[in-house]
């Protein structure tokens, strides 16, 4: 197996490389290592307004010797605070999966109680359920995973549990990553919507497609809240 580290570089790379707009890709990828622009550009050597200026698109796209010197930097960051990202990128490798799908796979120590985990990642329950802990996450990329994921590969989420919270990502509408869960068997302790309102939750028949799941909402970072 490739170094996760080295990987993961390529992949930021390559993104910004393609993107319409890299300097928009770079400030993602920096929010996503939870690195401020004064902290990176302490890293760079260089002034906070120039990591500033990349960012907004005030100065010319970036070249491959600049992009390459931003990855580096983010990830002796990273290195620096323990290696979590790093981590997380090797726990979705590892599962089989591309990380545009899963964002992060991830086994507690000990069972978390779901009220606990709710108030962490600042959700409110929209449907009741059984379920009172969990032993993990799965972070999903709902519109990726229905389009690219076989029944076999949705199993696959559960990692070493399915005692887990389910984490869909930028829904649109409750009904769809929910669906996709009837052809799974068992079902998870709990499944989570990420960036829909309550009333888009409840109309999309949430109760009636995960029976006896508890299903709660949340708005926004929901990726960097399951993580602490």
């Amino acid at each position: 197996m490739r170094d996760p580290r080295a990987e993961l570089a390529e992949r930021i790379a390559g993104e910004v490389a393609l993107s319409e707009e890299p300097g928009a890709t770079l400030r993602k990828w920096r929010e996503e290592f939870d690195v401020t622009q004064t902290r990176l550009a302490e890293e760079l050597d260089v002034s906070s307004s120039v990591v500033s200026d990349y960012e907004s698109g005030r100065r010319e796209n970036p070249g491959i010797r600049v992009v390459s010197r931003v990855v580096e930097a983010l990830l002796t960051v990273d290195e620096r605070r323990g290696g979590d990202r790093v981590r997380q990128h090797a726990r979705v490798l590892s599962a089989g999966f591309d990380s545009d799908v899963v964002h992060d796979l991830r086994e507690y120590e000990t069972t978390v109680p779901l009220r606990r985990f709710r108030r962490a990642v600042d959700a409110e329950s929209v449907v009741a359920g059984r379920g009172d802990d969990i032993a993990g996450h799965t972070v999903i990329n709902s519109v990726e995973a229905i389009k690219r994921l076989s029944s076999e590969e949705f199993y696959r989420l559960y990692g070493q549990s399915t005692n887990r919270a389910l984490v869909f990502t930028n829904v649109t509408r409750g009904e769809s990553p929910l669906v996709a869960l009837r052809v799974v068997t068992p079902t998870p302790s709990a499944v989570v919507l990420h960036g829909i309102g309550r009333d888009d939750a409840t109309a999309g028949g949430a109760a009636g497609d995960a029976p006896g799941v508890p299903v709660i909402r949340t708005a926004g970072g929901v990726t960097r809240r399951v993580r602490r």
